[in-house]
């Protein structure tokens, strides 16, 4: 069996090993991270063999942790990356590059579209209709998203959204609220088998995935890493927030929202967290807690959407797979009998 791990931010782990007698048997680590002493490599292979298939992360990252001579020195990983590398190849996880992954990048869509598209996509991806899919948002209308499980009530200021033509939608992941205009967000959707994120915790997931948007931000020039659980930060502040949902059927769908600019004064009418944290400070301080690309890289929008297709389609692959019109069909369907309705919206009043 073979696992890999790439550490958000840090080096390749790789686990080789057998199952015998539902032990772990020849357990074989390696990658382009960095250990001292040498020896330390064969004492962390040698207290992996025996140990059970079902051991869960943190009962493996002990036995590392136990195993390691005295001053030991791990560089660009930890023994919580070898520990997810052995639970990726008992579960016999797949890589990136084994899937081919299809690009949807299309005009503006209203927000409700959106939402029932990300519902309805990953249900196609779990079935194997379709493959593994990158998709690109364009928002044809400012909206507040809510997180599955938030109160209306709580988290918006209907009044001033009703003022500024802002509409309320409910998505099907947790998290917390967002307020979108055309043209001031980069949103992307992953929908990808379970397979690519299979021995690793929720909150490992997510890192793993946005691992690749990290690389072309950097390369982009700016400094920036993950603040778990699912914030993309940088020296300025916040770019973006992720939130994830793994469906039944066998897929999991992670979306992101970054910021390309920021209208501070009215995302403080239509937001009542932004009112709350704000209050005592000035509208001026949203601007210095969320950090926009637009500001940091200097470039346009389409610029750095286009940056981002390109170096995922470098990492991985990707080709054109645009949504089809029974997907269309399924997500007005969804539209109708779920997201458009009163009972989905206010289910958290």
């Amino acid at each position: 069996m073979h696992g890999e791990y790439k550490v958000p931010g840090g080096k390749l782990v790789v686990v080789d090993l057998d199952v015998v007698d539902d032990r772990l048997s020849g357990v074989r680590l390696s990658g382009d991270f960095f250990l001292e002493p040498d020896e330390a490599l064969e004492e962390i292979n040698g207290a992996l063999a025996g140990a059970s298939v079902e051991a869960d992360a943190a009962e493996l990252a002990a036995l590392v942790r136990a195993a390691l001579p005295a001053g030991a020195r791990l560089g660009g990983f930890s023994a919580e990356a070898v520990a997810v590398a052995v639970r990726r190849a008992v579960a016999r996880a797949s890589e990136w590059t084994d899937h081919r992954w299809a690009l949807v990048r299309e005009g503006p869509r209203a927000p409700l579209m959106h939402m029932a598209l990300d519902q309805a996509l990953a249900e196609e991806v779990a079935a194997g209709r379709r493959p593994p899919t990158l998709r690109l948002w364009e928002w044809a209308s400012p909206a507040v998203i809510i997180g599955s499980f938030q109160s209306v009530r709580n988290e918006v200021d209907e009044a001033g959204a009703r003022r500024h033509g802002v509409e309320v939608v409910r998505r099907v992941t947790g998290g917390g609220a967002m307020f979108v205009e055309p043209g001031n967000t980069v949103t992307y959707s992953l929908y990808a088998p379970s397979s690519l994120v299979a021995g690793m915790s929720f909150a490992d997931s997510y890192a793993f995935l946005d691992d690749w948007v990290l690389g072309v931000l950097g390369e982009l020039g700016l400094n920036v890493w993950y603040q778990p659980l699912n914030d993309i930060a940088s020296d300025g502040g916040k770019i973006g927030g992720a939130a994830q949902k793994r469906v039944a059927a066998g897929a999991v769908l992670h979306h992101v929202t970054m910021s390309y600019d920021v209208d501070a004064a009215k995302l403080g009418e239509v937001l009542r967290v932004g009112q709350e944290k704000l209050s005592d400070k000035g509208v001026t301080s949203a601007v210095r807690r969320v950090d926009p690309l637009r500001r940091q890289t200097g470039l346009a929008r389409e610029v750095v959407i286009e940056r981002l297709v390109e170096g995922f389609r470098a990492r991985f692959g990707l080709v054109d797979g645009p949504v089809t019109d029974p997907e269309l069909a399924r997500a007005q369907e969804l539209i109708d009998t779920k997201f458009a309705t009163p009972e989905w919206l206010h289910r958290v009043p």
